[in-house]
């Protein structure tokens, strides 16, 4: 069975997936991964859920204020002894619900083309695409989604 947590970025499992999805996305985005990186970084992170199987840490999920009443969501990711058991959809639906309580109405992401699994779980899950924001702008490789969130 899956448990989540909620914590924050000073968590350690959290720290630890974040550097498996660091190396994961080092050899995606390759020479673009520096730009990438840039934007990714964890300190301050109030918002963050961890999914554990037996115990062990297997996904991770992040949420950080945008703008307001946009959360944005950041750092997802399930390690490979995690994947196809529905775990990211579970992270990003509590992070979501997270969001909720906190009463932010939209969430918005940013992924990359390299990144074909991320973007059909976004799309699985009812996100849109929409124009790239803010430092995305105009990056060819960058892909962004919105999700209303309804009170």
């Amino acid at each position: 069975m899956i448990e989540l947590k909620r914590t924050d970025s000073d968590d350690p499992d959290f720290v630890a997936l974040v550097k498996l999805l660091d190396a994961d996305l080092a050899i995606r985005d390759g020479e673009e991964h520096a730009f990438y990186a840039q934007y990714n970084k964890i300190a301050s992170i109030k918002h963050v859920v961890l999914a554990y199987e037996n115990g062990k840490p297997l996904g991770c999920g992040a949420i950080k204020e945008f703008e307001p009443g946009t959360m944005e969501v950041k750092r997802m990711y399930v390690s490979p002894e995690g994947r196809n058991k529905g775990i990211a959809s579970q992270l990003l639906l509590e992070l979501e619900n997270w969001a909720r309580e906190l009463t932010y109405t939209r969430c918005i992401l940013e992924t990359g083309l390299k990144q074909p699994e991320a973007i059909g779980l976004y799309k699985k899950n009812g996100y849109r695409q929409i124009p790239n924001y803010g430092q995305y702008a105009g990056v060819e490789n960058s892909v962004c989604f919105e999700k209303v969130i309804n009170l």
